[in-house]
């Protein structure tokens, strides 16, 4: 009984804990959306020699500038 008994608490801390991260997860994810979204607008202000110096296709630029602001 005593054994049921710890697994459960373990199984509740555990389950107030995940809720508890579930805003940082957010803020994270939207963090990363924000510097996406910043890095695709600087890349498409990018002329033809700034992204032959950085190594970068006109087609990788065209690739990365479809992708949503999540992938």
């Amino acid at each position: 009984m005593e054994r049921t008994l710890s697994s459960d608490l373990q199984f509740q801390n555990s389950s107030e804990a995940n809720h508890a991260a579930m805003p940082l997860r957010l803020l994270a994810n939207l963090m990363l959306w924000q510097r996406r979204i910043t890095s695709r607008h600087q890349l498409a202000r990018l002329d033809s020699r700034l992204l032959a110096d950085a190594g970068i296709s006109e087609a990788q630029r065209c690739e990365e500038l479809s992708k949503p602001f999540w992938r």
